[in-house]
């Protein structure tokens, strides 16, 4: 199993951005992208300096993608 690395919402967003996602708004402390692509995902990532390993585990689990692709993006 892959470590996950430490990120912040703002770095997630980022890696995700590569991925095809893109901000749809952001609220007070969440970042909410989509992907306009097949399937069509929307994320709500919180604006954290650093996210929870079972938020970001989550995340990346919505994404479709794996810890490994995730680690690669950033």
């Amino acid at each position: 199993m892959t470590k996950l690395p430490l990120a912040s919402g703002r770095d997630a967003a980022k890696a995700l951005r590569k991925l095809g996602y893109e901000v749809d708004h952001q609220t007070g402390s969440h970042i909410i992208m989509r992907q306009n692509s097949p399937p069509h995902r929307r994320l709500s990532i919180p604006d954290h300096k650093e996210l929870a390993k079972g938020t970001l585990r989550a995340l990346i689990r919505q994404a479709g993608i794996t810890p490994a692709e995730f680690a690669a993006l950033l």
